[in-house]
């Protein structure tokens, strides 16, 4: 194993100094985890702009699988499904790793994305079992290299990539429509992709969860609409997935739920989107942009599609189905309009992804500014998401009537 390049003597010493803590750690974390889940439990980085080294630790033997994505440039390590408990100091940036998230994606699969500041190799990457404390390590040694070894290094890893992998498969209602309107509420985000982040630190993943229970639990206490979640618990879901659940369930309407965050924290309200390929305002490209970024963010590239005649029918029946998407956004801004702050010009559109259902009324519904102090406040207390709830349900009643009535 190669000793990091100037490195060495900050390497053993913060090794050292880490020593008895490993010890103590493993074994108290060892006796406190879910038996079914992988711990990771301590997590260190050091190195240069040249060299870097990951060693991460876990409660027992992890199986890994391992590639390279670009744009930016990335390594993606996948593990069973893990409990991670690193501290927030200890994954800053360092060395040539500019960023690193981790989180479940699907039942029985996590996984870790390090961001890296420029092309680089994976010198080493191994398991190896502690010597001086219970369980096991990952040691993963980077190196700045070209672009051109970079393309190889990724080439050569594709192989190593599952066809399905982070997929998580939604239970859908085939069959079990009875003649009931079906709303699917989609909350964004989850698992790796935390999303927008509130000033208090609060993750748009469980803002929108959170809400779209509610939401459920309200509709289906009517007993007058079928209703399902594209997720129920904090996993990811690409952006293609939750769109096929829609249409797998026959929905007459997708509700995604979002809350975004800007670089002005006084701007705050609710948006409501629609799809459109060009978007209404900069701002509304802006937050498709954003949101489209989720499959990249949990390591996935879009499939291109070059198939034109299929296209093509799409893109009617799409038209059709635009004008519904219009009219419920519409009724839901004047049920909103009442009770919860809105933007100005709170009826925009833009390409998001998930909203390309071509069968299903659509719409995004940013309930609010995590960077805004008083938004957040708003969208963690209950009676005000009690209220927002309500006012939806209101819409999603006028929506569905006039529907019923052709």
């Amino acid at each position: 194993m190669r000793w990091i390049h100037g490195a060495a003597p900050l390497l053993t010493l913060t090794w050292l100094i880490h020593g008895f803590l490993v010890c103590f750690a493993a074994a108290a974390f060892a006796a406190s985890s879910d038996e079914t889940r992988l711990l990771a439990y301590d997590y260190r980085m050091a190195g240069d702009q040249t060299h870097t080294r990951i060693i991460i630790h876990f409660d027992r033997e992890p199986e890994i699988g391992w590639f390279l994505l670009r744009a930016p440039h990335r390594l993606v390590l996948d593990l069973p499904e893990s409990e991670f408990s690193f501290e927030e100091e200890a994954i800053a940036p360092r060395g040539l790793v500019a960023r690193v998230r981790y989180g479940r994606m699907s039942p029985g699969h996590s996984r870790m994305i390090f961001t890296v500041s420029g092309p680089f190799t994976v010198d080493d990457l191994n398991v190896l079992k502690n010597e001086n404390a219970p369980g096991y390590r990952i040691i993963i040694d980077i190196a700045a290299a070209s672009q051109e070894a970079f393309e190889a290094a990724m080439r050569k890893r594709i192989p190593a990539l599952p066809e399905d992998a982070g997929i998580a498969k939604a239970p859908t209602q085939r069959g079990s429509k009875d003649g009931r309107f079906t709303v699917v509420i989609d909350p964004g985000h989850g698992g790796i992709d935390g999303g927008a982040r509130g000033v208090s630190g609060i993750e748009e993943k469980m803002i929108t969860l959170a809400f779209a229970l509610e939401l459920r639990k309200k509709l289906e206490a009517m007993g007058k609409y079928n209703v399902a979640l594209t997720r129920e618990t904090d996993v990811f879901l690409r952006l293609d997935e939750r769109v096929r659940i829609a249409r797998e369930n026959e929905a007459d309407l997708f509700i995604s739920i979002h809350a975004d965050s800007i670089r002005l924290p006084n701007f705050r309200g609710a948006t409501v989107y629609t799809l459109s390929e060009r978007a209404s305002d900069a701002e509304a490209a802006a937050t498709a942009a954003r949101e489209n970024l989720s499959d990249e963010i949990a390591g996935f590239v879009a499939a291109e599609s070059d198939d034109e005649v299929t296209d093509i029918l799409i893109d009617l029946i799409r038209r059709e189905t635009h004008a519904f998407s219009i009219r419920f956004a519409r009724t839901l801004l004047g049920e909103l309009s009442g009770s919860v702050e809105l933007v100005g010009n709170p009826l925009r559109s833009a390409g998001f992804i998930v909203l390309r259902a071509p069968d299903v009324p659509s719409v995004l519904l940013e309930l609010g500014y995590l960077s805004n102090a008083e938004d957040e406040k708003l969208m963690r207390d209950a009676a005000w998401r009690s209220e927002a709830v309500d006012r939806i349900i209101e819409a999603i009643n006028i929506f569905a009537e006039a529907g019923a009535r052709g």
